[in-house]
């Protein structure tokens, strides 16, 4: 892969996905072309504690309620996973847990 093919993301942790991978936050490679589903799979591989509680079994989608926020952008979090992260992009993983 060449520089351009290469996209560096941050990936920060809140709530039980902090937790579960133990610290706050991880730099990641990933490649250009990789979607978002990519970047949960890749989550999936490195945090397997994280499927079943936030990652789907498919390992590329969140369960309900979990998602990302890009560049503490609240007004666009990542519903399409089939979008392309940008090469310094910080990507929240941010778990909206409900109860009653």
């Amino acid at each position: 892969m060449t520089k351009e093919d290469v996209v560096h993301l941050t990936v920060e942790f809140t709530g039980i996905a902090k937790d579960i991978a133990g610290q706050k936050e991880i730099l990641i490679e990933m490649a250009s072309e990789d979607t978002y589903h990519h970047v949960v799979s890749r989550l999936a591989e490195l945090y397997p504690n994280l499927v079943n509680i936030l990652i789907a079994p498919d390992k590329k989608n969140f369960l309900s309620s979990n998602l990302f926020i890009i560049n503490d952008e609240m007004t666009e979090p990542i519903f399409i996973m089939d979008k392309h992260p940008r090469d310094g992009d910080r990507l929240t993983l941010l778990s909206v847990m409900t109860g009653g």
